[in-house]
C-alpha cells in the first residue's frame, strides 16, 4: 500500500478486517448453525426428521440410513425452532465472535503482508500473487483458530431441550480439554487445511474481479478511485460471487470437518473420514449443507470483504 509505512499498513488491514468478520458473523449465524447440524452424522438429530434402517458397516460399527433423504433447510430451521428455541440458532455465537474478530484480522493482515512479499517474487497482482498470499493467510490463520472453531461447532450441535441449561464457551472449552486434553482442540485441523483450496479459490477470483471492475472499458463500474456506491455494491458482487464459486468447488472439507469434531465419533483422519463417508453414505453425503453454506457464506463474505474495503478506503488517508 502505496504512502502507509508496514506497521501501520498491517494495523489497518487487522482493523478493517477484525470489523468485516464480525459484522458477517453476527448477521449469519443461524444458517451457520443449520449448516452445522446438516453436515453431522448424529444418530439423535436425525431420528427427529425421518425413519431409519439399522446397517452394518465396513468399519466394524452400526449405522442408520434414512429411509427417505435428508431434511431439508427449512425443516431443520422449524425443528430448531419447536424442539430448541429461537436462541439455540445463536448457538455457538460466542465463541464466534471470540474467535472471528482476531481471526479475519490476522488473515488480512497476513494475506496484505504476504500480497506485497510475493509481488516483489512475481509479476505484481498476478494470480499466483493472489494464490500463493491466500494460502499462506489461510494456513497461518486455521493453525492458530482451530481451537476456537472446534469449541463452536461442538456447541453448535449440541441440542437443546426447553428448561434446560446448556454449557457455556468455556465450560464447553474445560470439558474438551477434561476428556481429550489439548488434541482434542485440533481436531479437525486437516480438513481445514483441505479447505484453504476454497480460499485460494475464492481470492483468486475475487482479486480478478476487482481488476475488472476497476476498468471502464469492461464494466459500468467506475473506476474512480473514490469510493462510492457503485464501487461499493460492485464489490460485494465480486465477493459473493467468488465466495459462490469456491464453496461449491471445495465444500466436502466441510463435512469432513464437522464429521471430526463431534464427540465420541469414530473419525479418526482425513482420508478415513472421507472413506467411511463415501461407503455409508454415498457421495452426496459429502454435500449435504450446502445450500445452508451457501446463503449463509455468500452473503456473509459479501459483507465482509465489502466492510473490509470500505474500512480500509475510509482509514488509510487517516494513517499516511
Amino acid at each position: 500500500m502505496a504512502g502507509v509505512a508496514p506497521e501501520r499498513s498491517t494495523l489497518l488491514h487487522l482493523v478493517a478486517g477484525g470489523c468485516g468478520g464480525t459484522v458477517g458473523a453476527i448477521f449469519t449465524c443461524p444458517l451457520e448453525v443449520i449448516k452445522t447440524r446438516l453436515q453431522s452424522s448424529r444418530l439423535a438429530f436425525r431420528a427427529i426428521y425421518y425413519p431409519q434402517v439399522h446397517l452394518g458397516t465396513l468399519s466394524g460399527d452400526g449405522m442408520v440410513r434414512p429411509a427417505s433423504l435428508p431434511p431439508s433447510l427449512i425443516q431443520v430451521l422449524k425443528s430448531i425452532l419447536e424442539k430448541e428455541g429461537p436462541k439455540s440458532l445463536f448457538r455457538g455465537l460466542g465463541p464466534n465472535l471470540v474467535g472471528v474478530a482476531p481471526s479475519r484480522a490476522v488473515y488480512f493482515a497476513c494475506y496484505s503482508g504476504a500480497k506485497e512479499q510475493f509481488s516483489h517474487i512475481f509479476a505484481p497482482n498476478s494470480s499466483i500473487v493472489h494464490i500463493c498470499s491466500a494460502a499462506s493467510a489461510a494456513f497461518v490463520t486455521n493453525s492458530l483458530m482451530n481451537p476456537i472453531w472446534m469449541v463452536k461447532t461442538r456447541m453448535q450441535l449440541e441440542r437443546r431441550v426447553h428448561g434446560s441449561k446448556q454449557m457455556n464457551t468455556l465450560q464447553c472449552a474445560r470439558y474438551v480439554y477434561r476428556s481429550e486434553g489439548v488434541r482434542g482442540f485440533y481436531r479437525g485441523l486437516t480438513a481445514s487445511y483441505a479447505g484453504i483450496s476454497e480460499t485460494i479459490i475464492c481470492f483468486a477470483i475475487y482479486e480478478r474481479l476487482k481488476q475488472h471492475l476497476k476498468d471502464p472499458s469492461w464494466s459500468p463500474f467506475t473506476g474512480s478511485p473514490e469510493m462510492n456506491s457503485t464501487n461499493f455494491f460492485g464489490i460485494m458482487a465480486a465477493a459473493a460471487i467468488s465466495k459462490g464459486c469456491a464453496s461449491c468447488i471445495a465444500y466436502p472439507h466441510e463435512v469432513i470437518r464437522t464429521r471430526l469434531r463431534e464427540e465420541g465419533t469414530k473419525y479418526r483422519t482425513f482420508m478415513q473420514t472421507a472413506r467411511l463417508v463415501f461407503q455409508e453414505e454415498g457421495y452426496f453425503a459429502f454435500y449435504r449443507g450446502l445450500f445452508a453454506q451457501l446463503m449463509r457464506q455468500i452473503p456473509n463474505t459479501a459483507i465482509v470483504l465489502s466492510t473490509y474495503e470500505l474500512i480500509v478506503y475510509l482509514l488509510e488517508d487517516q494513517i499516511k
